[in-house]
Formats: structure tokens, sequence, C-alpha cells
């Protein structure tokens, strides 16, 4: 696991292990990591481009603000950040949430 403080200007400091990322060479997968995100912890807001991202809630719970709207979380919800869409996490809770985060794009000629 490798410490990411501020992830996407979110507050505190996660731990990431980047399992498999595009150089691997199957092209539509841009990326999957299992991450923890300690209690008072976040992922902060923001928009990705043209990729789908799955949030994938292994243990713990929180807060996911979704399009706009503030979900609960708890182990086993999948959640689909759509193209362009925006999304963050929040640990408001007292224990670490694990999570699996599985990016993909979309590419041309595939």
């Amino acid at each position: 696991m490798t410490p990411e403080e501020g992830c996407h200007e979110g507050i505190g400091r996660i731990q990431v292990y980047r399992a498999f990322d595009r150089k691997q060479q199957i092209e539509q997968v841009d990326h999957i990591d299992f991450v923890v995100v300690p209690p008072g912890a976040t992922i902060g807001r923001h928009r990705h481009g043209n990729n789908t991202e799955w949030y994938i809630i292994m243990a713990g719970q929180g807060e996911m603000i979704f399009q706009g709207e503030h979900i609960q979380v708890a182990p086993w919800d999948v959640l689909v950040n759509p193209p362009y869409g925006e999304h963050a996490l929040i640990n408001n809770s007292s224990r670490d949430i694990h999570l699996v985060v599985f990016q993909h794009s979309e590419r041309v000629g595939l």
C-alpha cells in the first residue's frame, strides 16, 4: 500500500495498492486499485472524463456523494460512476473503509 495525501483534494491520507493498470496491455482497463480510507479521511469530490469508475465497498461504512446526492455505503455496495460523473467518498465512521476501485474507458476501434 502506498500512502496518498489529499486524494482528489480530499482530507487526510488514504492507502492505495494499484493491482493493475493499463500498462499491462488490457486496453479498456485503466486501473484496479485496493484502497483503505481511514476514519475522518475522504476521497475529494471530483469528476472524471470519458471513463466509468466502479467503487466496490468491501468493509466499513461511510457516505458517498454521487451525482450530487448523499448516499450511505456499507459492505458489498457497488456504485458505478458514469462518464463525466461526479463523486466523493467520506469516512465518517470509526473504522477503515476498504474498497476496490475499477476504472475502464471506451477505446475507439475495440
